[in-house]
């Protein structure tokens, strides 16, 4: 299909005439064909009025779980270990296939609802994760968590490679698969160490969770002696492309280690601050050219995937933790939730940017909306006025997955039926 959005404005995130005024922007089956200046043989199959509105790239959410919307309200105002030890990891052993598969559509159609387009996963039964994200038309970035303390164990190895034989690439290249070790406190050294070499004959990224919590930066100085950054790399994590979610409690070593290896750092301000686990250095990390991305985390630590949300977060609690307005500038803000989070997850020459020639994944946003009145810059609108709700439409891999707030084909009741089902089973 092709499409045309007309007499709009448009924020591109390319580094250059980042915000076009009564522009448009055409779309040619998957791709971007033309911006600004459409060539008259162009035919539109669909013609969409821009006017009071912005056109912008997909959000992206680094890191996410998605099938924790399960356990959305259920164990909140409790530090890490307490909540995962006590709450979440006792109701997640009686996980089946299909409570990942509704939650991952609950969680979804949030996401698509606030503006996100791609998002990365580490979860079980994360066929079903997949499964949901075919269905829905959304970019999806899998791993399947993989824990183990004995190096020899191939339960997780053969999960992954199996899961990457069978959804690299589905959904006209939307799905694509990562290796996914839990953390330093879920995997022996020996484990990470078969992890990163497995990642380099799969030929993968890796995404991993590091130094979330001060115990379990404290707890790895007193096992092993280094910080869990220290470890990963030691054990050759950084050696393959590497999204590191957190990353909050980080020494001046740690951030030199994360800049040299190329490490991208994925942010996750709303779950940090809810779980008490302290704040990210991220001018630090940013002085040292280190790629930040934003995440959500689960909607169980987060109580929502809006990345709305969390852009607003990553601008304003650094001004304050930095007692420095200026440090997080609002563009600064969506560039991580756009173009960083694309580079994080490999994908940036494909997505994060609206270019000619790149993936057609944006959203329009409605500005037609008190709260953006008077609208004296579009930047700083997306990022200390916009809501989630603001998003209208939504566009993945050249298809109209949303419009006029609407997603297509989808039965919410049915959903919402199903995930009560699912939760009423793990209460029991």
């Amino acid at each position: 299909m092709n499409i045309l959005i007309n007499n709009t404005s448009i924020l591109t995130m390319n580094g250059e005439n980042e915000v076009l005024k009564n522009a448009s922007i055409a779309i040619e089956n998957d791709r971007i064909k033309y911006i600004g200046e459409i060539l008259e043989d162009f035919k539109a199959d669909k013609a969409i009025d821009g006017s009071k509105k912005v056109v912008m790239p997909g959000i992206i959410n680094a890191h996410t779980h998605m099938a924790m919307s399960l356990f959305r309200n259920y164990a909140d105002d409790l530090p890490l270990w307490e909540w995962l030890s006590e709450k979440i990891w006792p109701i997640e052993d009686k996980l089946i296939g299909e409570d990942v598969y509704w939650g991952s559509m609950l969680s979804l159609i949030e996401s698509i609802k606030s503006g996100v387009t791609c998002f990365s996963d580490m979860y079980f039964f994360m066929d079903d994760t997949a499964k949901a994200a075919l269905e829905l038309g959304i970019r999806a970035r899998l791993a399947w968590g993989m824990v183990g303390e004995n190096a020899e164990d191939n339960t997780r190895f053969d999960l992954t490679r199996r899961f990457y034989n069978d959804w690299q690439g589905k959904g006209d290249g939307r799905i694509t698969v990562m290796a996914g070790p839990h953390a330093p406190y879920t995997c022996s050294p020996e484990y990470l160490k078969r992890v990163s070499e497995f990642a380099k004959e799969m030929k993968i990224g890796i995404h991993i969770h590091l130094s979330e919590s001060k115990k379990e930066t404290d707890e790895n100085y007193e096992k092993f002696g280094k910080s869990p950054i220290k470890l990963a790399y030691d054990q050759g994590i950084f050696d393959v492309p590497t999204a590191a979610a957190h990353c909050v409690h980080l020494s001046d070593e740690d951030i030199d280690i994360l800049a040299k290896k190329g490490v991208s750092v994925i942010y996750n301000p709303g779950s940090n601050l809810k779980l008490g686990n302290g704040f990210t250095r991220v001018k630090e990390l940013m002085e040292k050219g280190v790629n930040i991305a934003l995440g959500t985390d689960g909607a169980s630590s987060n109580n929502n995937v809006n990345m709305f949300e969390e852009i607003n977060l990553a601008a304003i609690v650094n001004k304050g933790v930095n007692k420095e307005p200026t440090c997080i500038p609002a563009m600064t803000a969506l560039e991580m939730a756009t173009k960083n989070g694309a580079k994080a997850l490999g994908l940036d020459k494909e997505i994060g940017s609206l270019e000619v020639g790149k993936k057609a994944d944006l959203i329009i946003i409605d500005l037609n909306k008190p709260h953006f009145y008077p609208i004296h810059d579009v930047v700083a609108a997306m990022v200390y006025s916009a809501q989630a709700a603001d998003v209208e439409t939504v566009i993945i891999n050249g298809k109209i997955i949303m419009e006029n707030y609407k997603i297509q084909n989808i039965d919410l009741e049915k959903v919402y039926e199903n995930v009560e089902k699912s939760i009423a089973r793990l209460l029991e």
